[in-house]
């Protein structure tokens, strides 16, 4: 028996939409750990004066 789903593996524009609109955009978006965003807009600040990428970031845990 065939199932009658359409599956593929690339996004829909209606789902790449939906899923564009759970991400935040900028980091006054994020939730919790006042201070960790704190430490990152410093980091990202002082690499944009630099002329650089930042370092590689891991940001793992709950929002708490």
């Amino acid at each position: 028996m065939s199932d009658p789903r359409i599956i593929s593996a690339t996004a829909e524009s209606e789902e790449a939409q939906f899923e564009a609109g759970l991400r935040p955009r900028r980091l006054k978006d994020f939730t919790g750990q006042a201070k960790l965003k704190e430490n990152l807009a410093i980091a990202i600040e002082a690499a944009k004066h630099r002329g650089e990428h930042m370092d590689h970031v891991l940001l793992y845990g709950p929002p708490a």
